[in-house]
């Protein structure tokens, strides 16, 4: 039996049995659809949040010492073990331009113009923190004056917007108000970097000195000193990054008052822009492979549909399979024959799929606020995955009905 003869056949059978086929046709349709709606907002979440983190490569090499194996953003369970004697032997490592120090003064609120909203922290840090910022008005904060830099979703929580100039108060944890003056507003695309975390979120931000007061007694002089919870060690220029962040290493690791502070269970984090852009595009690689293998799901229960209907097909067609061996036809000629129908069934849905997963992600990307990025190669993917389902999910049918006896097949009832 030539392959036309066969496609004809097999789409005969499945045009008489439109209810049924169409019912087998859709679960191939939402496995598809499902699977390709996963992965497209999968790619968009990616290019999005690597476009945030990535977008703008800086010489930075972020410091920390967060508890060993512990999974988490930059910064994450960080514990203040940085003194100021580190940062002054770490400014004096070959190719570094800045350090950046950077704390958290626990807050209860901030209030500007009569308006109050609840803040429960603000960051303390240098003006070197500001360096390659960009402002919508004002400057950096200066060192040893009460001033602050806010974010412009910060400066958007009071009724009235803050303004460069204007007055705030900062109701400490403790519960002392410190008065201070807003003398920068930063650009809406300018965020506290990767200790802030992906997230757009209000930032305040204040000189070390007076603002910031957590203290340690230094091991290695004896002296009390301001100490931190991160560092952010800016090179000379990119060529000096790879330099930077093996001296750093060495440093922490040998001479610094932090190995003497770090607690036992905990281990020192030295990082790059690039390293945190690999460690986020892994994370987001991972929960996109988990939640297309759940949509995965739906593929199968789509294959067990079409293996349903070819052998409830196999068992109405037993005479006309008893027919078609008594006049010559082979055991391949009806193996093709189901196998093909089988086939068609798993393509049909798999094509039908793709504009439903598209509309699905398109759905849901406006719902969230992402710009779609589609990943072509699972359109065709899709395609590929819905004839392998026809192809498995037929293959049993099509085997028990080409091992059909003719004789007992022509005496079927």
């Amino acid at each position: 039996m030539d392959a036309a003869e066969s496609f004809r056949l097999s789409w005969r059978a499945i045009r008489s049995h439109k209810l049924r086929s169409a019912l087998t046709v859709l679960g191939v349709v939402i496995g598809v659809g499902a699977v390709i709606t996963f992965v497209t907002l999968g790619a968009s979440l990616q290019a999005d949040i690597l476009g945030q983190v990535g977008g703008e490569r800086t010489p930075n090499v972020y410091v920390w010492a967060g508890p060993e194996g512990q999974n988490g953003g930059p910064g994450a369970g960080a514990q203040p073990v940085f003194t100021e004697r580190d940062l002054d032997e770490l400014r004096a490592l070959s190719g570094v331009s800045a350090v950046v120090p950077r704390g958290i003064v626990p807050t209860a609120a901030v209030s500007s113009g009569g308006d109050t909203v609840a803040q429960r922290q603000v960051i303390a840090t240098s003006p070197a923190s500001f360096d390659s910022a960009s402002f919508a008005a004002g400057r950096p904060f200066r060192q040893g004056e009460r001033e602050v830099v806010l974010n412009e979703r910060a400066a958007r929580l009071f009724e009235t917007q803050a303004v460069v100039g204007d007055e705030v108060t900062l109701r400490l944890a403790s519960g002392e108000s410190v008065g201070a003056e807003v003398v920068g507003l930063l650009n809406a695309s300018a965020g506290g970097g990767p200790f802030a975390g992906l997230d757009s979120q209000p930032l305040v931000f204040v000189p070390t000195d007076p603002f910031y007061g957590t203290t340690i007694e230094s091991p290695e002089t004896g002296e009390t000193q301001r100490v931190y919870p991160t560092v952010t060690v800016i090179a000379e220029d990119f060529g000096a990054v790879a330099g930077a962040k093996t001296d750093v290493r060495a440093y922490l690791d040998d001479r610094s008052d932090a190995a003497a502070l770090v607690p036992d269970d905990y281990a020192f984090s030295v990082r790059t822009d690039q390293d945190l852009v690999d460690q986020i595009e892994e994370l987001l690689s991972t929960l996109t492979d988990f939640v297309t293998g759940i949509a995965v799901i739906s593929l199968i229960v789509g294959s067990i549909g079409i293996a349903n209907m070819m052998l409830v097909s196999v068992t109405e067609r037993t005479r006309e399979i008893g027919i078609m061996k008594a006049v010559g036809a082979q055991k391949r000629d009806v193996l093709q024959l189901f196998l093909l129908e089988a086939v068609m069934l798993g393509v049909f849905g798999a094509v039908a799929g793709v504009p439903v997963g598209i509309l699905g992600a398109y759905a849901a990307a406006e719902y969230v606020g992402l710009s779609l990025v589609f990943p072509l190669e699972w359109f065709a993917i899709a395609v590929g995955v819905g004839l392998l389902v026809g192809v498995v999910a037929g293959l049993y049918p099509a085997w028990n009905a080409a091992r059909t006896d003719p004789i007992d097949a022509l005496r079927y009832e």
